[in-house]
C-alpha cells in the first residue's frame, strides 16, 4: 500500500503530502489511539444541564447575575435577564461519581468511561466561526478541517475508504456548511467524504446497468490517460492530480462500500443496543454503527453530526429542545461506547462529544438560553484518556472557564498528540507559511492531566 502511494504521488510533480506514518510529524512515542470518532452536537448543548453541576445557580435561580461576576457579554440583551437553574438533577454515577444530568441517563451508565472537560472555551459567539473553529482551529472559513489534518498526517489504514468520513445530520442545515469538513489549501484528496444513514448512504455508488467491472476499470484507465497528459501540461497542478487520486478512489470504493454500508448485516441484538430498533433514535443510531463499521475497516476519522439548522440551539425551550435530542441521541451514544468495548476496538479507538460551545446561565425567553463561548464541556471516552473524571471548571454559575482553562487549540493538540502527531510538526507549506491547525504560535501545550 505504502510503495503504491508512493508511485502515485511521484507522478506529480508538486510534492503531495506522505501518509507514511514515518513521517516527520509522527511520533511513535506519542501515539496513544489509531483512529477517531467526533459526535458533533451542532447547535451548542446546554452544558450547566448536562455535564456540569452548578448548585450555586440552582440556589440563585430566578435572581440577577451578582456583581462579582463582572461585566456579561451577550449576544443578545440577555445579561440582565435572572438565571436559570438546572433543568434537570445531577447524580453521582458509577464508581467514580461523576455527576451528570438526568437528561442522559445511558451515557451516565458509562461515566466511569468519560473524561469530561469542563473548561473548554472558545472565540466567538456565532454558530459559524464557532463551528468553524471547533473544526478547523479559526473561526475563519476556508482553513482545513481536523479530520483532513489527521487523513493528511497519518492516511488511511484502508486504501479502499477514504481517511475521513462525514456524516451529517440528514436534515441538513449545518451553520457554516460543508467547509467544516472541508480540506482547505490541503489538496482536494483529504476532504471529508460525506455519507448518509438509511439505504443509500453514498449515492450513485453503484456502476449503470449492463456496465461491468472491467469495463469501467477500462473506461477509468484510459481517461487516466488523458487527465495526466492534461495534467503534465498544466505545470502538474496539485489539485488536478488530487482530483485524480479522487476518481480512483471512488472507483475502488465500488467494492469495499456496499459491503461497509450494509448494516443488515448487524445482530438485531446490535442495533437494539445502537437504539436502531426506536423511532426516536432510529437515524443517529445508523449513523453511529455506521461509524463504527467504518474504524473497523480502517477509516481514520469519523465525524457524525446530530441537529439540523438549529439542532441543539435552544434559545426558547432548553427542556423541550434537549430532552428531544437527548432521547435522539443518548442510546445511540451509549451503545457505541458498548459495542466499542466488545469488539476489542476500545483502547486504539478515541470517541468525542461535544458541539461548538455551551450556552448560558441567565435565561432567554423565559425558558431557553443563549450562546456561551466562553465556558462549557466536552467529553472524551476510549484510548488514550482518564476515565471516570472531570478537568477544569467553570465559575459557581457556569458562565466562564476558570480552573484550568482548556482552549480549542489545546484541545486540538491534545487530539493530534494522542494520534502519535506533533502539533508543531504537523504542517504544509502554503503562500509561504507553514500552516498549521494550532495556528503559528509555539506556546500552544497538550493537555497532559487528562492523558492516561
Amino acid at each position: 500500500m505504502l510503495n503504491q502511494d508512493r508511485t502515485r504521488q511521484a507522478t506529480a510533480a508538486s510534492p503531495a503530502p506522505n501518509p507514511n506514518p514515518n513521517s516527520k510529524w509522527f511520533e511513535p512515542a506519542r501515539a496513544r489511539v489509531k483512529r477517531v470518532i467526533w459526535l458533533f452536537m451542532h447547535g451548542g448543548p446546554s452544558h450547566v444541564d448536562l455535564f456540569d453541576p452548578k448548585p450555586e445557580l440552582r440556589r440563585l435561580a430566578g435572581q440577577r447575575v451578582p456583581d462579582s461576576f463582572g461585566v456579561v457579554k451577550t449576544r443578545r440583551k440577555v445579561a440582565a435577564n435572572p438565571l436559570l437553574g438546572p433543568l434537570k438533577p445531577f447524580r453521582p454515577r458509577g464508581q467514580s461519581g461523576l455527576e451528570i444530568s438526568d437528561f442522559l441517563p445511558e451515557i451516565a451508565s458509562h461515566a466511569d468511561d468519560l473524561c469530561v472537560i469542563r473548561s473548554m472555551h472558545g472565540d466567538s459567539v456565532n454558530h459559524p466561526q464557532s463551528v468553524y473553529q471547533m473544526n478547523t482551529g479559526s473561526i475563519l472559513m476556508g482553513r482545513p478541517s481536523v479530520g483532513s489534518w489527521v487523513a493528511y498526517g497519518l492516511g488511511s489504514e484502508n486504501e479502499n475508504l477514504p481517511g475521513f468520513v462525514v456524516l451529517p445530520d440528514p436534515a441538513g442545515g449545518l451553520k457554516g456548511g460543508p467547509p467544516a469538513w472541508g480540506n482547505g489549501f490541503l489538496p482536494a484528496s483529504y476532504q471529508g467524504v460525506t455519507m448518509r444513514a438509511g439505504e443509500q448512504p453514498i449515492l450513485h455508488l453503484q456502476p449503470p446497468a449492463g456496465f461491468t467491472a472491467s469495463q469501467q476499470r477500462e473506461s477509468l484507465r484510459f481517461a487516466e490517460l488523458l487527465n495526466r497528459r492534461h495534467l503534465a501540461a498544466r505545470g502538474n497542478d496539485d489539485q488536478l492530480a488530487a482530483r485524480l487520486d479522487a476518481y480512483e478512489l471512488a472507483f475502488r470504493m465500488q467494492t469495499a462500500a456496499p459491503e461497509l454500508v450494509d448494516i443488515a448485516q448487524e445482530t438485531a441484538a446490535t442495533q437494539t443496543l445502537y437504539g436502531i430498533d426506536q423511532p426516536h433514535s432510529r437515524d443517529f443510531g445508523q449513523r453511529c454503527l455506521l461509524a463504527r463499521r467504518m474504524i473497523e475497516r480502517g477509516v481514520r476519522f469519523v465525524q457524525v453530526y446530530s441537529g439540523d439548522t438549529n439542532g441543539w440551539d435552544a434559545h426558547s425551550d432548553v427542556l423541550k429542545n434537549h430532552t428531544q435530542h437527548c432521547l435522539a441521541t443518548d442510546r445511540p451514544v451509549a451503545g457505541l461506547l458498548q459495542d466499542l468495548k466488545n469488539r476489542g476496538l476500545w483502547d486504539d479507538t478515541l470517541v468525542i462529544w461535544g458541539g461548538e460551545f455551551g450556552r448560558m446561565p441567565m435565561s432567554e425567553s423565559g425558558k431557553g438560553r443563549d450562546h456561551n463561548p466562553w465556558g462549557y464541556s466536552l467529553w472524551l471516552a476510549g484510548g488514550g484518556v482518564k476515565s471516570g473524571m472531570a478537568f477544569g471548571a467553570t465559575d459557581p454559575i457556569g458562565l466562564r472557564a476558570v480552573e484550568q482553562p482548556v482552549h480549542v487549540r489545546n484541545f486540538h493538540a491534545t487530539l493530534l498528540h494522542l494520534l502519535g502527531i506533533n502539533p508543531q510538526r504537523l504542517a504544509y507549506y502554503h503562500n509561504g507559511l507553514d500552516e498549521r491547525l494550532i495556528g503559528p504560535t509555539d506556546d500552544v501545550d497538550i493537555v497532559p492531566e487528562i492523558l492516561a
